[in-house]
């Protein structure tokens, strides 16, 4: 009877102590998983090329409701492109599911129309033609007012010198095929312009003598000139032109195959909005390949909404400040919609709380996913991270200017924990090649760890 109580007792003993080594096992495993600040500062500070500049980072766990690491997420920073993170988050608070694209009255047997700044008419990639459909099929006689439009021609802080570059279109009260000219070489070598109107303005000129052929715009007028010699095979180039109402008309005309006038008369608050397309579709064409233009005219179609139809960027931001923004954890100052101004200035922890805004907003994770560029999928994160087996885990905005490049975002580890980054880098001279290399390592060691 001794030997087998004794023989229990150290059984039990046995297994107790596998228990117990199971436990340890288990709680260590669990423990290796936790995502903290001491761990996350490790992988951070590990880094040499976060030294060299201004950098700051900000990682939010969803779950828990709580900043894990922060560094400098006090401090603000030019943040670019992820500029338009905020003019996201003023469209989906001040826009329906459709974008006003036109107000109209019809008096008598006229219909005069305004402007509400919609990108997409007649854009290259936006195709929906509810407003052209309008302006072409009525019997009344046209007259278009540019009255409500009271901003700039380039937002705050834009520099002059990149006028002649794609990226730095004009902002008008009514957009036509993205404000850009496209000059690209036919088959027989000839330069050809699209829209074709422009053609006159575009001559040879041999005094003009580039590194290498190209297209240039005279800063204030639309006169295109071009170099001696050969076009080469292939030849594209986009140039904003230079806009005017006296041009958006010519453009509108030649474009309709019928007369309109240009009057100046006062938006009626009776005027009728007439809806051009669904929202969603200008959001992803804004944020997957970073459009300045789509989101220079976005803020304006917010601002059409706002009493009066006046058409202002100044005034919409304004707004928006106070009635969507007031709660930020440090106040912004943001001068345009799309971040090519570098009077911007946000924190990173501000970012944190724009992209929970924008999430509360949205509602439905899959939707806004789909809205935002995936790593190593989809829009300006397409070539910068490497899938896991296939399946995304960033979704978020890239801001990048001379000597500064941001990203700002969703991320889904391994263990399908959610959080929110912020990672700004500014005043660095190394190639941004090394700098973007650097936020995808760190990125994709969080991702893989936790």
């Amino acid at each position: 009877m001794l030997f087998k109580k004794t023989f229990l007792n150290k059984s039990f003993k046995r297994i107790n102590l596998c228990f117990f080594y199971a436990l340890i096992i288990c709680m260590l495993s669990s423990c290796s998983h936790q995502i903290t600040k001491h761990k996350i500062s490790r992988i951070f500070k590990n880094s040499t090329i976060n030294k060299d500049h201004f950098t700051g980072f900000a990682l939010y766990d969803q779950e828990k409701k709580k900043m894990i690491y922060e560094e400098n997420a006090d401090k603000y920073f030019t943040p670019a492109s992820n500029t338009k993170l905020f003019t996201f988050y003023t469209a989906l608070q001040m826009l329906g599911d459709s974008v006003p694209g036109l107000r109209y009255i019809t008096k008598g047997d006229s219909l005069i129309f305004w402007g509400t700044g919609d990108p997409s008419f007649l854009h290259s990639n936006l195709k929906l033609t509810k407003v052209f459909e309008l302006l072409k099929n009525t019997s009344k006689q046209l007259f278009y007012s540019a009255s409500n439009f009271t901003g700039d021609f380039y937002g705050e802080g834009w520099p002059y010198g990149d006028y002649n570059d794609y990226y730095q279109a004009e902002i008008t009260a009514m957009p036509i095929e993205d404000n850009v000219a496209i000059i690209s070489a036919d088959a027989q070598g000839k330069l050809q312009v699209k829209p074709s109107y422009l053609k006159k303005y575009l001559q040879q000129d041999t005094s003009f003598i580039p590194q290498k052929f190209m297209v240039k715009r005279s800063i204030f007028e639309n006169k295109f000139v071009y170099p001696a010699g050969p076009v080469p095979t292939n030849f594209k180039q986009e140039i904003p032109w230079k806009t005017s109402p006296e041009l958006t008309l010519a453009l509108l005309q030649d474009t309709l195959k019928k007369p309109i006038g240009l009057i100046k008369m006062d938006m009626p608050g009776s005027a009728k909005i007439i809806y051009s397309i669904a929202a969603d579709s200008v959001y992803k064409q804004m944020l997957w390949p970073s459009d300045n233009f789509i989101a220079e005219q976005l803020l304006l179609v917010c601002s059409s909404t706002l009493p009066g139809g006046v058409l202002s960027t100044q005034a919409v931001i304004a707004y928006s400040k106070k009635n969507f923004l007031s709660d930020l954890p440090d106040g912004p100052q943001w001068a345009d919609g799309s971040g090519l101004s570098r009077q911007n200035l946000f924190t990173p922890r501000t970012m944190i709380a724009i992209l929970q805004k924008i999430e509360n907003k949205v509602g439905n994770e899959q939707k806004l996913h789909s809205l935002l560029p995936a790593g190593g999928v989809s829009g300006t994160l397409k070539n910068a991270y490497k899938t896991d087996n296939g399946i995304p885990f960033v979704w978020g905005k890239t801001g990048s200017l001379s000597n500064n490049h941001n990203q700002s975002g969703y991320l889904i580890t391994r263990k399908g924990k959610r959080l929110l980054f912020s990672y700004m880098n500014n005043n660095y001279t190394r190639p941004t090649a090394e700098i973007r290399g650097e936020m995808v390592r760190v990125m994709t060691e969080i991702h893989n760890r936790f």
